[in-house]
């Protein structure tokens, strides 16, 4: 058994990054499934995902948590984005959501 060094919300392209490091073969069956299913949907590197998380949590006024979850979807509408984060119980200006999305969108999007 692994002690738990630390605890950190991150990314699925972070996620992925780590489990990369893994050689296949020596990963167990629920990092493989783990490894597959963030190769599949990780849709940014890990650095620009940490960055688009900070800038959420600083412009935003998001929790880390919540930065981690928008990045993680990464809505492509507002209505997406509103649909999304209904579910958090707290008001969240349209402006706001805007700025969120403008966040969010990759490079080649702007």
């Amino acid at each position: 058994m692994t002690d738990i060094l630390k605890k950190e919300i991150i990314t699925l392209a972070e996620s992925k990054e780590i489990l990369e490091k893994v050689k296949p073969d020596d990963m167990d069956q629920i990092q493989r499934w783990t490894y597959d299913y963030v190769a599949k949907f990780a849709k940014n590197d890990p650095k620009t995902a940490r960055e688009m998380v900070s800038r959420l949590v600083e412009e935003c006024e998001l929790k880390e948590e919540e930065a981690v979850e928008v990045i993680n979807i990464s809505p492509s509408s507002l209505e997406e984005l509103r649909a999304f984060t209904f579910g958090w119980k707290k008001l969240i200006l349209t402006e706001t959501l805007q700025k969120m999305l403008n966040i969010i969108k990759t490079p080649n999007e702007s």
